[in-house]
């Protein structure tokens, strides 16, 4: 249950900074991508399943507030939290390269699939504009910030381990 609150602030915490503070913080006109971080973490920590919930709850949350079509950012990141649920296996508590490795690939496919669904359905085919201008910058910030974020989340992971253990 104590998971639960703590995904469910970390979203709403990092939803709202995301939508207010890096917006305006924003370099070379893009924002980093703090629930797409927050999806990685889930699913690199805790596994497809959580992976998949925290995912979906962030997709829907920008899916009500900034999408045109319900549910498709709600596919991409459960599909997103899924995939990096995979790497739960090889997950170890002191290892801050895989999960940078893992948010930017996750990073690179939403910037692809982002632009499959809402540029090339529309028949706007410069994808090495979009590539240049998007996706590559918002990769690069999304992963520095993901460097003090993560660091962030394993944090709060450690602690809540060490509770759950006491209470045993």
């Amino acid at each position: 249950m104590k998971r639960f609150f703590m995904f469910f602030i970390t979203i709403i915490v990092c939803f709202l900074l995301q939508s207010t503070v890096f917006q305006a913080l924003s370099l070379a006109g893009v924002a980093p991508n703090l629930l797409l971080i927050v999806t990685v973490a889930a699913g690199y920590m805790y596994g497809r399943t959580k992976g998949i919930y925290v995912g979906l709850a962030c997709g829907l949350l920008v899916d009500i507030c900034y999408g045109d079509i319900i549910g498709l950012f709600g596919l991409m990141y459960m599909c997103i939290g899924y995939l990096n649920g995979y790497a739960h296996k090889i997950y170890f508590r002191d290892d801050y390269t895989m999960p940078i490795i893992l948010v930017s690939i996750s990073d690179f496919l939403y910037g692809f699939f982002y632009y499959v669904f809402l540029f090339l359905l529309r028949n706007r085919l410069n994808f090495f504009f979009y590539l240049r201008r998007i996706i590559l910058p918002e990769l690069i910030y999304t992963v520095v910030v993901s460097i003090v974020l993560y660091k962030i989340l394993h944090i709060l992971n450690v602690k809540l381990e060490r509770s759950a253990h006491k209470e045993v």
